[in-house]
C-alpha cells in the first residue's frame, strides 16, 4: 500500500462519514438498490412472454397438473409420469399459482424471488468479508468499511445484471433453484467458519444444513454433493477441518438434512417403485455424468466460452481475478485469519462445479448456473484490492490497466453485434430479423454500449474516476435490459410463442367431444400447457404410429391437428383433404378423417 495521502473529494469524504455515523441508512440505501435493480432484471414484464419451449412448459405445465390434483408426490407431464427432478421447483409453483393465479407470472415467481435472495446473500457476505487485508493492516478501519461497502454494492450489481442469472431467474426451471440454494447453504456455511465462537455461528451452520437440503429437493445427489466437495476441499486446504467438524453441529444438522431432504424421495418411491429409482437415479444422474443423454454433448473446454457469455461483461476479470487469490501460497493461506478466506473458498466453489461439469459427457449452459455467485465474489474481492480507497490513484496495475482496456473492446464488440444483430440472425423465426430492424432496437442497443465504452474508458484515464471504471458495465447492462432486451423478447414471443397460444385458444373453441389432438412434425410442449390437455406429438415414424393410433375399426370421426404447411406436404395431403381452422404465423390447425390422413400416407 501507498504511504501517500489519499486525494478524496471533500463532498465525498463528508457523505462516507454521514453513512458510517448511520448504518442503517446506508443498509437501507443498499437494500433500495436491491429492489430496484430486481424489479428491472427479475420482475419486470416478468410473465408478458409466453413459456419458452421446450424445458420450461414441461415444468409449468407438471406443477398445473399437481395443482388440479393435488397429487404433490409424483409430478406428471402430457400424461405420463415426470421423473427428470425432484419437486421443489413443482411444489413453490403451485404455491405461486394459488397466490396470483396460473399463468406465466406465476410459473416463473420462484426462480425470480430465489435469483433476488441470493443477489442479496452474495452482497451481505461482500460487506463483511469482502475486505482482502494485508496483515500489516495498513488500511485504516474506516477505509475498510468504505472499500467493503464499495465492494458489497458492486458484488450486488454483478449479481443483478449478467445474462445468466437474469436468463434463469426469469425462467419457470429447476435451475435457479438448485443455483441459489447452493449459493445461500455455501455462504451459510462461510458465514458461521468465519465467526467462530459468536452467537452467529450456530445458527449460519443450521442454515447451511436446511439449504443443502432444499438443493437436493431442487434437483437431487448434486445438492449435497457439491457442498461436501467445496467445503472439505477447502477446509483440508486450510487445516481447519477438525475445528470446524466440530463447531457444525454433525448430529443435529444432518438430522435436519435429512427430515426436509429425505421423506419426498421414500414417498415417490413407495408410490412408483423402480420405475422411479431407475429413471431419476438412473437416467437422470448417473447416465447423465458418464454418457451424453438428450444429445446434449460437448467437448472438455465446452464451458469456457459459457461463463464468459454468462457473466459479461464482467468475465474478462475473471481470470485475473482467479491468479490473484495466489492459492499455491498454502502457508500463507493457513496463516490467516479465517475471516480473510471468502476469495480462497469462492475459488474452490467455482473450480470443483466447474471442473466437475466440464468432466461430465452431458452438457448444458445451465449446469454451471452454481458458479456465477463464486465468479461475482472473486472478481468484487479483485476488484477492491487493486483499487482501494486510500491508494495511489495516480498509479494503476498493468493487470487492471489490461482487463480495462479489454473491458472496452468487448462493450465495442457488443455495440457492432447490435448494429449488425438483424443480419446476424438465423431465418428459423420468419419475420424477426424485418421486425427487429423497424423496431430500431438495435441501433438502440449499440448506442447504449457504446456509451457504456465511453464511459469505461474515461473512468480508466482519469485517476479521479478510476473507482468507478465498472460503472459503464453497470450502467449499459441496465439500460440494455430495461430499453432492449425487454422489448425484443416480448417481439419475438410474438412471432415464436404467441401463435401457439393463439391455435391453443382456437382448439377448446372448436374441439369436439373425444376428438384427439396432434401435433406432428414440431415438438412444442406449451401446446400441452395452453391447450390444457394431452397432446399426441409425432415427430418421427408418423405412419406407423398413426396406424397404431387408429386401426380400421376405430371409432374417432375426426382429428385435429397443429403442424406447418411443408409438413402437410410431406403427409402427401391435398387441401381438398382437411378443414383449414386457423392460420397463425408458421403453424396452421386443421381438421381431417382419420382414414383420409391414412390413405394419403399409404399414397404417399
Amino acid at each position: 500500500m501507498s504511504s501517500q495521502q489519499p486525494t478524496v473529494n471533500p463532498s465525498l469524504k463528508t457523505i462516507w462519514k454521514s453513512w458510517e455515523n448511520y448504518p442503517k441508512v446506508t443498509w437501507g440505501i443498499s437494500i433500495l438498490g436491491l429492489l430496484l435493480l430486481s424489479a428491472i432484471a427479475f420482475l419486470s414484464h416478468l410473465g408478458d412472454i409466453g413459456l419458452i419451449d421446450k424445458t420450461e412448459p414441461m415444468f409449468v405445465e407438471a406443477a398445473r397438473q399437481m395443482h388440479l390434483t393435488g397429487d404433490w408426490i409424483t409430478p406428471y407431464w402430457n400424461g405420463v409420469t415426470r421423473f427428470d427432478k425432484p419437486p421443489l421447483i413443482y411444489w413453490l409453483i403451485v404455491i405461486a399459482f394459488q397466490a396470483v393465479g396460473v399463468n406465466e407470472w406465476g410459473a416463473r415467481l420462484p426462480s425470480a424471488i430465489m435469483a433476488i435472495a441470493s443477489t442479496f446473500f452474495v452482497f451481505y457476505t461482500l460487506r463483511y468479508f469482502g475486505v482482502k487485508r494485508d496483515n500489516n493492516g495498513s488500511l485504516t478501519s474506516s477505509a475498510i468499511t468504505r472499500q467493503a461497502w464499495i465492494g458489497a454494492w458492486w458484488g450486488m450489481i454483478m449479481m443483478a445484471l449478467n445474462p445468466a442469472w437474469i436468463a434463469w431467474g426469469r425462467t419457470g426451471v429447476s435451475d435457479m433453484l438448485l443455483a441459489s440454494c447452493l449459493t445461500i447453504s455455501l455462504l451459510a456455511f462461510f458465514l458461521g467458519y468465519a465467526q467462530p465462537r459468536t452467537r452467529q455461528q450456530k445458527g449460519w451452520y443450521f442454515t447451511f444444513y436446511c439449504f443443502a437440503a432444499l438443493a437436493v429437493l431442487a434437483k437431487g445427489p448434486i445438492g449435497i454433493v457439491f457442498p461436501i466437495l467445496i467445503i472439505g476441499g477447502f477446509l483440508i486446504y486450510t487445516r481447519q477441518w477438525q475445528s470446524v467438524l466440530r463447531e457444525m453441529q454433525l448430529l443435529p444438522g444432518i438430522f435436519i438434512f435429512l427430515i426436509i431432504a429425505v421423506p419426498w424421495f421414500i414417498l415417490v418411491t413407495l408410490a412408483n417403485g423402480q420405475a422411479y429409482l431407475d429413471t431419476f437415479f438412473g437416467h437422470h444422474n448417473f447416465e447423465r455424468f458418464t454418457n451424453v443423454v438428450s444429445n446434449h454433448p460437448g467437448p472438455w473446454f465446452y464451458y469456457f466460452p459459457v461463463i464468459l457469455v454468462a457473466l459479461l461483461p464482467w468475465s474478462v476479470y475473471l481470470p485475473v481475478a482467479i491468479y490473484q487469490i495466489k492459492f499455491w501460497k498454502i502457508q500463507d493461506w493457513r496463516s490467516q485469519d479465517r475471516s480473510q478466506h471468502l476469495g480462497l473458498f469462492a475459488l474452490f466453489w467455482f473450480v470443483i462445479i466447474f471442473g466437475f461439469f466440464s468432466a461430465s459427457a452431458t452438457k448444458l449452459p445451465s449446469y454451471v448456473l452454481p458458479c456465477i455467485p463464486a465468479g461475482v465474489i472473486l472478481i468484487s474481492i479483485w476488484g477492491n484490492q487493486k483499487n482501494p480507497i486510500q491508494s495511489d490513484q495516480n498509479k494503476i496495475a498493468l493487470p487492471f490497466l489490461i482487463t480495462g482496456l479489454v473491458n472496452i473492446l468487448i462493450l465495442l464488440a457488443l455495440a457492432i453485434a447490435s448494429f449488425l444483430s438483424p443480419k446476424l440472425i438465423g431465418d428459423d423465426t420468419p419475420n424477426f430479423s424485418q421486425l427487429l430492424q423497424i423496431s430500431h432496437l438495435p441501433t438502440v442497443s449499440g448506442i447504449i454500449w457504446l456509451i457504456a465504452s465511453g464511459i469505461t474508458l474515461c473512468c480508466l484515464l482519469r485517476p479521479q474516476w478510476r473507482r468507478g471504471v465498472w460503472l459503464g458495465n453497470a450502467l449499459g447492462f441496465f439500460a440494455f435490459m430495461s430499453l432492449v432486451a425487454l422489448p425484443a423478447g416480448q417481439l419475438l414471443d410474438t412471432q415464436r410463442h404467441l401463435p401457439l397460444r393463439q391455435l391453443s385458444i382456437r382448439v377448446r373453441q372448436v374441439q369436439q367431444p373425444y376428438e384427439p389432438l396432434l401435433v406432428i412434425g414440431i415438438f412444442k410442449p406449451s401446446l400441452v400447457f395452453y391447450t390444457q390437455q394431452p397432446i399426441q406429438f409425432m415427430t418421427y415414424n408418423i405412419k406407423q404410429r398413426l396406424l397404431e393410433l387408429f386401426p380400421l375399426n376405430s371409432s374417432v370421426d375426426t382429428v385435429l391437428i397443429i403442424t406447418q404447411p411443408q409438413e402437410i406436404a410431406k403427409l402427401g395431403l391435398k387441401s381438398s383433404d382437411y378443414q383449414l381452422l386457423e392460420n397463425q404465423g408458421d403453424y396452421q390447425l386443421i381438421r381431417i378423417k382419420p382414414e383420409v390422413l391414412l390413405k394419403s400416407l399409404t399414397l404417399n
